[in-house]
């Protein structure tokens, strides 16, 4: 693929992934051939600061930020448990973002493989 083409998408959706995922996938795109590339476009990543927003504002102790990046068995505990007593929700204040760059790595990885 086109290294312009690919440095223009790490450009507009690095802040999606952890910066050590980015070399990974750079090469992983231009490995791709040009048929892939609308699919690579299509993809919607999940925006790590609207996870935390979610997690500080209420939503942590009922799970939603966990629900709203995908992992639902976390939602669901959270939910049950008011966020660990609220002691998970303040652990997932500063884990949240993390997860959600590691979710849409995973998405990342699934689609194109």
């Amino acid at each position: 693929m086109d290294a312009q083409k690919v440095d223009m998408f790490l450009m507009m959706n690095s802040k999606f992934f952890e910066s050590y995922h980015l070399n990974a996938v750079r090469d992983k795109l231009m490995s791709l051939d040009e048929s892939k590339w609308g699919l690579v476009q299509t993809l919607q990543f999940k925006d790590p600061t609207t996870a935390l927003i979610i997690s500080i504002v209420g939503g942590g102790t009922l799970g939603i930020d966990r629900f709203f990046i995908g992992d639902t068995g976390l939602g669901i505990g959270k939910l049950l448990t008011c966020g660990g007593l609220g002691i998970w929700t303040i652990i997932d204040w500063f884990l949240i973002m993390g997860a959600t760059r590691e979710k849409n790595m995973e998405l990342f990885q699934t689609s194109l493989y």
